[in-house]
């Protein structure tokens, strides 16, 4: 709820500053709510899949990290979990990492799961982005390719492979 947000909280939208279009994309993952669920938050597995171990206690309110799994272990990406409810759907604020207490730069991220039997849909959405940002071009070409790099660890154990990936200019 947006209404029990304390202003630390408040992503762009909650500024007045124009917004571009949502990003959404859905995925269907043959795993179970559960292991789709800990693909998003599971630290070891995250930076298996997405070069980044994502860090927090998972709890509304707390802050997360978005932390490079290099030597350096840059947060390039933080924000706050601003609501949970395991294993159905989790928001989270999200900026670069010097931009995140400005709430002009924070957009924001909803994460959905459906069970399927036993297999799950994941759809996100990442809104509130700032028009024609490196943000907003960033997540538009990111998301498509870690979410099919989860979905590829959690069906097979395997990453895909990046080496014949293009370039992110092309």
């Amino acid at each position: 709820m947006a209404d029990d947000l304390t202003p630390a909280h408040e992503t762009r939208a909650a500024t007045g500053q124009p917004t571009a279009s949502d990003f959404v994309y859905a995925v269907y993952i043959r795993a179970d709510i559960d292991t789709v669920w800990n693909g998003l938050i599971d630290g070891e597995l995250t930076r298996r899949y997405w070069g980044h171990e994502n860090r927090s206690t998972w709890e509304k309110g707390a802050p997360w990290e978005h932390v490079r799994t290099d030597a350096d272990g840059t947060v390039d990406v933080r924000g706050r979990v601003i609501e949970i409810d395991p294993p159905n759907r989790m928001v989270w604020s999200w900026a670069f990492g010097t931009d995140a207490d400005n709430p002009e730069k924070l957009s924001r991220v909803t994460f959905e799961l459906v069970a399927l039997g036993p297999d799950t849909k994941l759809t996100v959405r990442h809104a509130e982005l700032e028009p024609g940002s490196p943000m907003d071009q960033g997540v538009r070409e990111g998301w498509p390719a870690v979410l099919s790099n989860l979905k590829s660890i959690l069906e097979t154990g395997e990453v895909l492979r990046e080496d014949q990936w293009p370039d992110p200019g092309q």
